[in-house]
């Protein structure tokens, strides 16, 4: 195979099982297919792979309609049927990282019937040992699918990155509506300490300042002597309530905001209000889904609200997360309200579709190949893995994306 070549992979790529080539009888010879994706083949009358030698010859299938995938072995003298009880047969498959399934087959009706299920993917070395009329036969050839080839220097280059798979902590979410606000903290009027005339005003509209900054002076009407007014707190001015000329009163002159003092506020229904507590894990993003982040439960208000009967509950929000969300955002929130262990799990982000299937790209040093998944229960960051998946498998978290594009150019196929 060729290993340096990211697009081409040099991989195996046909899923149906490849015939070895014609010739005469021989007693203990293996005959080899060679080991090229695109070789034509000859099918039998039941649509599988012919492997022949001499006037003798076997055809392959792997039937899967209604049950799960298992061999159905067809045989021949002279192109007529030979009668399954006058034939043994033997099938290993080596798979990618060494593991050897091996089938023993007994008659049924007028087949040889395989004594276990053909587990997916259907990619492996095939080894096929016929025994009849005194006289042995053996064929090997490969049959991959799902499996490309990647260079090291072109995987770190496309961004692959794995890790092994094993267990982790699967949160149970529950995914509530909410919205971001400036926290209280956050927020502070600017009002005059005695009544008077504004004689001064530094202040605008969206206008950045900092806590202590002299933003107007106002002339008491008591004293006539002008003092001035700072600002409470850093931010940016939101409101504006006042000019030069302007007697103060009560009202705010100002409203100062600091966009980095953020907190999202969830309504949480009664049927979860009991499950929501300080300190859990929040995954937030944005109604578009394009800014995410990871918060905790910083309080839950005790009263409800008269109509919906709602409580509040707020997430706090790190000054890092001003550049994604902004005060009145609509969000979405999937709140951990429990977590269980679980023996094997993936990273969400590394499923990939191929076929009518979820999987992962298992690495055994250049060669990736598809693990097709029985999936439980699933979160943003990890999915549990029922099956279909090793312990201890290193798969590809990363650039799972250019695994399968790969694959799919190379034309990946599942023909039997």
């Amino acid at each position: 195979m060729n290993t340096s070549s990211f697009l081409c992979g040099g991989m195996l790529l046909a899923c149906a099982l490849l015939a070895a080539c014609g010739g005469s009888p021989a007693t203990n010879e293996t005959r080899e297919e060679p080991a090229a994706a695109a070789v034509e083949y000859e099918r039998g009358p039941h649509r599988g792979r012919m492997l022949r030698d001499g006037d003798f010859a076997v055809e392959m299938t792997i039937f899967e309609d209604g049950v799960e995938p298992e061999f159905h072995v067809y045989v021949y003298r002279n192109d007529r049927p030979v009668a399954p009880s006058e034939v043994q047969l033997r099938v290993e498959l080596t798979r990618l990282g060494g593991r050897v399934d091996r089938f023993a087959f007994k008659p049924r009706e007028d087949y040889l019937l395989g004594n276990g299920v053909v587990r997916e993917p259907h990619s492996f070395d095939v080894k096929v040992t016929a025994a009849e009329g005194g006289r042995t036969y053996s064929w090997s050839y490969a049959s991959y699918e799902g499996r490309t080839t990647i260079a090291a220097e072109a995987a770190r280059a496309g961004g692959v990155r794995s890790e092994r798979a094993g267990p982790a902590a699967i949160a149970e979410l529950i995914d509530m509506a909410g919205r971001v606000e400036i926290t209280p903290e956050g927020k502070a009027d600017v009002r005059a300490r005695l009544p008077g005339q504004i004689v001064w005003m530094n202040g605008q509209l969206g206008q950045a300042v900092r806590r202590g900054q002299t933003l107007l002076r106002v002339e008491s009407s008591h004293s006539l002597q002008v003092y001035p007014v700072t600002a409470p707190i850093s931010g940016i001015i939101v409101e504006k309530n006042a000019n030069v000329g302007d007697v103060t009163g009560d009202r705010a002159l100002f409203v100062i905001a600091d966009p980095t003092r953020l907190h999202a506020e969830f309504f949480v229904y009664p049927r979860d209000a009991e499950r929501v507590r300080l300190g859990q894990r929040v995954n937030l993003r944005s109604l578009s889904g394009e800014a995410r982040i990871e918060a905790e439960v910083e309080a839950v208000l005790p009263t409800a609200d008269v109509a919906s009967q709602t409580l509040m509950a707020h997430v706090h929000l790190p000054p890092s997360a001003a550049r994604m969300f902004r005060p009145g955002m609509g969000v979405e929130g999937s709140f951990a309200v429990a977590e269980a262990r679980v023996p094997l799990a993936v990273r969400t982000r590394a499923i990939q579709r191929f076929r009518d299937f979820e999987v992962v790209y298992a690495k055994v040093g250049n060669n990736y190949e598809v693990r097709m998944l029985e999936i439980g229960r699933r979160t943003p960051e990890w999915t549990e893995v029922l099956g279909g998946l090793e312990p201890g498998t290193e798969y590809v978290t990363d650039g799972a994306f250019l695994i399968r594009a790969d694959v799919e150019k190379s034309g990946a196929s599942h023909d039997h």
